[in-house]
């Protein structure tokens, strides 16, 4: 585990293996635990991940208005010259996967692979789909963590996911009882806001091998926004994977398996 400054944060981050470098990055709420669960090490590969503002050990929470996608995405191209990483391999879930694609359209040069697990933004902000992180924070600064997740059980909001996706219900419960839950609600608020991109043109200008994961029974992610992303990017490969609420086992097993044949074709 290793730490670099950037804009008077540390970031937290993980290097290992030697190879070509490809750099996977965690979803809302998320931390590299999320990125490695589903990443099988691979000779020929280096495994980089990192943990974005306001999230995992990455300190302090910082200025709010470093929580965009566009801030994100050069926190990455900072760690990528932290390391005297040219070119990389890069990919993210959901959060990750915005900030990934932020990254390929404004910094194309750095970019030589791109991995799209589950995407939650497209170009518009505050999607329906992730209205309800900023309903959590909402709950976070009004009744602080541990009794705004017993009002929250209680709304239909999360009773109509829960019963549709347990395991997307049981993610956002993991929003009020991680440890800086009111620490870092400014993620909450900001991020769902922002997009990844502005222009629904620059899809079309990304001109390297893309492969993106989609999944059904998952309202946070919904897949017609994989499909859309898929048929948008250039030869884009799209690949589904098993929801995880219902087998998550096996929705790990086909990711490693499809992002790792991906990195090494």
């Amino acid at each position: 585990m290793f730490f670099f400054e950037r804009d008077h944060i540390q970031f937290h981050y993980i290097d290992t293996g030697e190879g070509k470098p490809f750099i996977f990055l965690h979803g809302l709420g998320g931390d590299m635990q999320q990125t490695a669960e589903v990443f099988e090490a691979q000779a020929g590969i280096r495994f980089i991940s990192m943990e974005c503002r306001g999230h995992g050990e990455t300190r302090p929470v910082g200025r709010a208005e470093g929580y965009s996608f566009d801030s994100f995405g050069d926190d990455v191209v900072a760690l990528m010259d932290h390391l005297k990483v040219e070119k990389a391999a890069l990919g993210g879930i959901s959060m990750g996967a915005g900030v990934s694609l932020n990254v390929a359209i404004r910094y194309p040069e750095r970019v030589n692979k791109l991995i799209l697990s589950r995407p939650a933004w497209l170009d518009e902000p505050l999607p329906e789909n992730l209205r309800v992180m900023q309903e959590i924070a909402s709950y976070i600064q009004r009744f602080g963590a541990q009794e705004g997740i017993g009002l929250f059980r209680q709304t239909e909001h999360y009773l109509k996911i829960q019963h549709e996706a347990p395991d997307v219900g049981q993610s956002l419960l993991r929003q009020f009882t991680q440890p800086r839950a009111a620490e870092t609600v400014i993620k909450l608020e900001r991020m769902p806001a922002d997009v990844p991109y502005r222009d629904p043109k620059a899809l079309g200008r990304i001109a390297v091998p893309t492969l993106v994961l989609g999944n059904d029974i998952d309202p946070l992610h919904p897949a017609g926004m994989a499909e859309t992303m898929a048929e948008a990017i250039p030869g884009a490969r799209l690949e589904w994977l098993t929801s995880k609420s219902l087998d998550k086992a096996r929705h790990i097993r086909e990711a490693k398996s499809l992002i790792g044949a991906f990195l090494r074709a």
